[in-house]
């Protein structure tokens, strides 16, 4: 094993004698996934399951079968963006994932508890383990996509998801503010080092639409993402707008509702269309 390891065994030239090898977890014999997808956010605060709802909304409309595992242990927030009120149950080692009104199956932490407002004080380790046995145990059946919506951040649980599970392509989630460069470029870097392809980066809340005469005012300030793109050489998916009645819709549990015509396109993007 390497003295120090930055975790991408791709350009590693000992990764074929490295004791501390990762083994990639595999999903059971009654779950068939063609395509994992990663959503990730560099911080808190920008919609990034807000986008993951959307996105599997849209993609379950195009009439693909999709997933979402809920990776945010600690802040998981799927559920309730879909109104799923009942648990998870399980036979031996199969897990059963929620099903939405549309069709879209779902596992999350949340779906675990005795009360959906309790806290999951864990330490890292035991929320890593959760995640993995999402994969593994689930009996996800057949589906065209996976989306892994991710907690914000570079840490524990995101770095075992790049290392453990078999992603293969990651989307990452910002928003139009100044610290979006120093953000992007830690998540772009850290899926470099993990040796994942990041398929683009979606911009939410990138304007707000006037109800009056449809001009787009861009309320975070004018964006920076297009500059970005072209100084780290990544692909923009799509832009987002601000809107409160998509929001309410979340918080509803009637994200299946949501009207959101730039979700088509980005959907398209990530089905490979």
């Amino acid at each position: 094993m390497v003295e120090y390891c930055e975790g991408n065994c791709a350009s590693c030239g000992e990764k074929d004698n490295c004791s501390s090898r990762i083994v990639k977890a595999k999903a059971n014999d009654l779950s068939k996934i063609k395509k994992v997808v990663g959503v990730l956010s560099g911080k808190g605060g920008v919609g990034k399951s807000f986008v993951t709802s959307s996105l599997a909304t849209y993609l379950n409309r195009m009439g693909y079968k999709v997933g979402i595992l809920d990776a945010d242990i600690t802040g998981p927030s799927i559920p309730k963006a879909f109104g799923i009120k009942e648990k998870a149950f399980g036979e031996e080692n199969n897990i059963f994932p929620a099903l939405t009104i549309g069709g879209i199956k779902v596992i999350s932490a949340n779906m675990l508890l005795e009360n959906e407002s309790d806290p999951i004080i864990w330490r890292g380790s035991l929320v890593s383990n959760l995640v993995i046995q999402f994969f593994e145990n689930v009996v996800w059946d057949e589906l065209d996509v996976l989306l892994i919506d991710m907690p914000p951040g570079t840490g524990d649980v995101a770095l075992t998801i790049f290392q453990s599970l078999p992603i293969d392509q990651l989307v990452i989630i910002t928003s139009p503010q100044d610290l979006v460069s120093l953000i992007v470029s830690k998540a772009l870097k850290m899926a470099e080092m993990m040796d994942i392809p990041v398929l683009g980066v979606i911009e939410n809340m990138s304007y707000l639409v006037c109800p009056k005469c449809g001009e787009q005012i861009p309320l975070f300030g004018k964006s920076k993402l297009e500059q970005f793109a072209k100084e780290k050489n990544f692909a923009i998916l799509g832009r987002l707008p601000l809107n409160s009645l998509n929001t309410e819709l979340m918080d509803q549990g009637e994200i299946e509702k949501v009207n959101l015509p730039e979700m088509n396109e980005i959907a398209k993007k990530i089905i490979g269309e």
